[in-house]
């Protein structure tokens, strides 16, 4: 039996409209080389400019993480050959990062698991090679896109930690706005650091992961990696210290290079960069630009409107998501006043919650609207609350209530108007109600006998079979318009108990 140790290396590109030392723009999926300048390709001469917006981001990641922000952090170069950084160089952080010691929680079968961060340090991206055949392309749009790149201790375990640990850090950074997450784009990508010893033993020989560009790659690379090493030892073999590539195709590590000894990348100050000392003023922007993070809002949401744990989960799931529940259920409180609905805020969050994670959820998906996009959704907060709280107060069916929901984004209307042309206003009157009953007793005058019958001979089953196939009788009558329950009252009255 082994102890393993997990360490990772996330880099996330952060948000600026522009590149972090250059006024390049920073966009995804440009033409070629269109996004370039001499400062970003390197000529002779050029001075970089650092991006304030591209600090400012990287300080809310920091303090996200629970990472002190020091009184000075500045720059060094990052010294190295690579055909997709012209300078030979890159412009990074090493003596002085701008996010040191941090944690972050997870959760999971395990408990809570507490993982310490290393440190976040902002640096510029390389370029991008593309590979066709013999020949290789060079794309130098992404060279010097503004990097974040956080480093954890290596406190995981197990590739599952691990996976929780990435999911954990992608909802976070989309909820502060500072990254997409899209791990498919190469916006938020990981490198894994792994290695195993017997308990008590320490840190075992490290082997590198790279081409994880997803969460599920990266649980699926390091499990098979901690069970390679694992038999690699009981062979009684040294495992060999390298970086390795995940192949998604095979499902399994395969080797890349040696890495006998740490590189020296020959780090020195950047000259033509200042030190950055964050003031007040700077400090109090990114106080102010910090909003409630996923996992603290899941437990409020919890606590505060009484739903569940799962439930909460997949609210929180998406910034707009949670924003959107919170804001129907103070919508359709103020539209339960006005048609006498029965709603307090549990139960009014209790509707909503059980209507986006059902048929909401399922025509965002049909229509293909991202949770995170569900702002610009034609069902408005108050027409959504519009139907939770006319269906509360009983005067819409759920039948009727589902009707309405998919004419008023078919139409784009008001789902009052689309309720009073169609006349699928709920009947309540039970005098009404009484008519159509009778109406059905007389049509359906064997039926109420076997009913009674069944009553008298107290075969509970039976009844309650009959019983729920007049209310359907009378339902039918009305267009799914009576009330059920009063319906149901009014047979259970004839038949008897």
């Amino acid at each position: 039996m082994y102890q393993s140790f997990i360490g990772l290396e996330v880099h996330i590109h952060l948000l600026t409209k522009t590149k972090v030392f250059c006024g390049c723009r920073s966009a995804f999926g440009d033409e070629p080389n269109t996004n370039v300048c001499p400062v970003c390709l390197g000529y002779p001469g050029v001075l970089p400019v650092l991006n304030r917006e591209a600090m400012k981001m990287g300080c809310m990641v920091a303090k996200a993480l629970n990472c002190a922000i020091p009184e000075k952090t500045w720059f060094e170069r990052k010294q190295y050959f690579y055909p997709d950084m012209t300078k030979n160089y890159q412009i990074s952080q090493f003596a002085s990062p701008l996010g040191q010691n941090g944690y972050v929680d997870i959760e999971g079968p395990w408990g809570v698991k507490r993982v310490r961060i290393h440190e976040c340090h902002l640096e510029e991206d390389a370029g991008k090679m593309i590979h066709t055949g013999a020949v290789s392309f060079l794309d130098y749009n992404r060279a010097g896109v503004s990097l974040l790149e956080i480093v954890t201790e290596p406190d995981m375990e197990t590739g599952e930690q691990a996976e929780v640990f990435i999911q954990h850090l992608r909802r976070m950074v989309r909820y502060l706005g500072v990254c997409d997450g899209n791990m498919e784009e190469g916006s938020l990508r990981a490198d894994a650091n792994v290695s195993i010893n017997l308990p008590g033993k320490g840190l075992g020989r490290k082997v590198e992961i790279k081409n994880l560009n997803s969460s599920r790659f990266v649980r699926l690379g390091l499990n098979y990696e901690i069970e390679r090493q694992a038999k690699t030892l009981d062979a009684g073999k040294t495992v060999t210290q390298e970086t390795r590539l995940w192949n998604q195709n095979r499902d399994q590590t395969e080797p890349m290079r040696q890495k006998e000894n740490a590189q020296d990348y020959r780090y020195f100050p950047e000259p033509d960069l200042p030190v950055f000392e964050p003031d007040p003023a700077f400090l109090q922007s990114v106080k102010n630009a910090m909003v409630e993070l996923p996992l603290p809002r899941q437990k409020r949401l919890e606590h505060e409107y009484g739903i569940s744990t799962e439930q909460a989960a997949i609210i929180c799931e998406e910034r707009a998501f949670a924003d959107y529940f919170e804001s129907a259920v103070a919508a359709a409180l103020r539209v339960a006043r006005r048609v006498s609905a029965d709603l307090d805020k549990k139960s009014a969050a209790s509707r909503i919650a059980n209507w986006l994670l059902t048929d909401i959820k399922h025509i965002l998906a049909r229509e293909g609207v991202a949770l995170s996009a569900i702002g610009s959704f034609k069902l408005t907060v108050d027409r959504f609350a519009c139907l939770v709280a006319m269906t509360a107060a009983g005067s819409l069916s759920t039948k009727n209530a589902k009707q309405t929901l998919e004419l008023a984004l078919a139409e784009d209307r008001d789902p009052v108007d689309i309720i009073r042309e169609k006349g699928w206003e709920q009947i309540t009157d039970p005098v009404k109600i009484a008519e159509v009953v009778a109406l059905v007793e007389r049509e359906e005058a064997a039926t109420f006998a076997e009913a009674r019958e069944a009553a008298t001979a107290k075969n509970q089953k039976r009844r309650r079979t009959l019983a729920a196939f007049l209310v359907g009788k009378a339902l039918e009558k009305t267009q799914g318009r009576a009330d059920p329950r009063i319906v149901g009252e009014q047979i259970q009255a004839i038949i008897g108990t």
